[in-house]
């Protein structure tokens, strides 16, 4: 789904995000949480922006992994208990006891389980397979207390039925309640009038916020009031289709870590950037060692930003391709390049036959030993590569910084050297490992040159072999 100018138009009046649990935040049948929410949760933090939780679940059944977040809000039980991250009560209305009694004496009619969520606790009216495949998910082992009603407040309740999708409450019911089904063999039963809206409205009205400054990512039938009410809804692509039919945007599910990847989109979060330049002792990848008449030349690849191109690479070599090719262009500080059979700079080929695509990745830089694609235009690589030489750079990391380039990148391009023009134009996709090897590199790119940069005496790389 595309991300409308509308759309984005709206997050910039987002003050804060409320967020589903089950099948949102968390894989309710597995428990599954990606990483990505702990930086969602500590990145709208520092922006100011406020959080919070907006479910069926009672605190209780709020696992401790969504409870370690510290969201500034609880809106719990679809909207009739709310508290804050202190624990102070924003909202507290339990269902009247005549109702709950009302409600018991027809699923006890109708031959059905029934259970209630307490203030403290859940229970339910019997322990069945069918009962305990749709709570214990939830809430673990619930004790079972058929008369709990009678002395406890309650804030909803359930129905447990083969045949759930039929119920239907009676009218001294139905002007109270609804049925808002969750599971197979389970709906919550909801007072009239509450809901995860509710609940919400609860909170802005302390915040003194307004419907236009919330944000609510969400998957089921239970958000289906909020979705009306809020001012930018986001549904999971794992959502119900009335969900995503209300949805300002559909992002991807939650193990393709949905909520990260719509509000990076959002501009509301930046995603966390790796440079294994870096630290190449932390980067996965083969090393290839390009072995010439000077020396040896170690380097790390990185197939994980740069697949195609290592694939390319890693293809020629093993097949022996660059085996006896020369180095025919050295520009002292600047860069050595070679890969290419004629010896002229105007031929070679990549495995793919044809010339293929760049592959640019804003993890890899042309810092000083970066290993590089030679090109004559966009998407035209091949067989020829270069290796970035340059160890001196005329620009501050300050400038580097204020020119785009990431923080750690323009400290390491001012402590190093680099080639940063590149950046954009040339596929990065190898760093050189090791001193001995950047002092054969720049052993290479002193030797004496002629017409066209190219060496007086071949520079010849004997063979290149790569290993995992």
């Amino acid at each position: 789904m595309t991300l409308s100018a509308k759309t984005k138009y709206k997050a910039k009046k987002i003050k804060i995000v409320f967020f589903d649990i089950d099948d949102t935040l968390r894989v309710k049948d597995t428990g599954y949480m990606p990483d990505s929410i702990k930086a969602v949760f500590a990145t709208l933090k520092k922006k100011g922006i406020l959080t919070g939780i907006a479910s069926g679940r009672a605190l209780y059944g709020v696992v401790p992994e969504i409870q370690a977040l510290k969201p500034d809000y609880f809106v719990t039980i679809n909207g009739s208990y709310v508290i804050d991250k202190e624990g102070e009560e924003v909202f507290n209305q339990p269902l009247s006891r005549d109702l709950t009694k009302k409600y018991v004496d027809w699923c006890q009619k109708q031959g059905i389980a029934y259970g209630f969520a307490g203030k403290d606790k859940p229970v339910v009216s019997e322990h069945t397979p069918l009962v305990d495949d749709a709570l214990v998910p939830v809430y673990g082992d619930c004790d079972a207390e058929p008369d709990f009603h009678l002395s406890n407040d309650v804030y909803h309740m359930w129905t447990f039925a083969e045949n759930n999708a039929e119920l239907q409450l009676p009218d001294e019911l139905s002007t109270e309640v609804r049925l808002v089904p969750w599971h197979e063999h389970s709906s919550d039963v909801v007072q009239n009038g509450i809901s995860k809206a509710s609940g919400v409205s609860q909170v802005l009205a302390k915040e003194g916020f307004k419907p236009e400054n919330v944000m609510m990512f969400g998957d089921g039938p239970n958000d289906m009031e909020i979705f009306d009410y809020v001012g930018l809804k986001i549904a999971m692509g794992n959502s119900v289709p009335e969900i995503k039919e209300k949805a300002d945007y559909v992002t991807t599910t939650v193990e393709e870590d949905g909520i990260f990847n719509a509000l990076e989109k959002l501009g509301m979060v930046e995603k966390k950037l790796n440079f294994p330049q870096l630290d190449l002792g932390l980067a996965d990848g083969p090393v290839a060692t390009i072995k010439t008449n000077y020396g040896n030349l170690a380097i790390k690849l990185f197939p994980e930003q740069a697949p195609k191109t290592v694939a390319n690479f890693v293809g020629l070599a093993q097949k022996g391709y660059y085996d006896g090719i020369i180095f025919h262009r050295i520009i002292p500080d600047f860069m050595i390049q070679g890969g290419d059979p004629t010896g002229t700079g105007m031929g070679g080929e990549s495995i793919y036959g044809d010339s293929f695509e760049d592959e640019f990745s804003e993890e890899l830089y042309n810092l000083r030993g970066a290993l590089s694609m030679a090109n004559a235009g966009p998407n035209t690589n091949g067989s020829q590569f270069f290796i970035v030489q340059n160890a001196n750079l005329p620009y501050s990391a300050k400038e580097l910084s204020r020119g785009g380039w990431p923080e750690a990148i323009a400290e390491a391009y001012a402590a190093d050297g680099g080639t940063p023009h590149l950046d954009r134009r040339h596929t990065v996709f190898g760093q050189l490992l090791d001193e001995d090897s950047f002092e054969v590199l720049d052993k290479i790119a002193a030797v004496e040159t002629g017409a066209q940069d190219k060496p007086i005496e071949d520079v010849i790389i004997e063979t290149i072999e790569v290993a995992d």
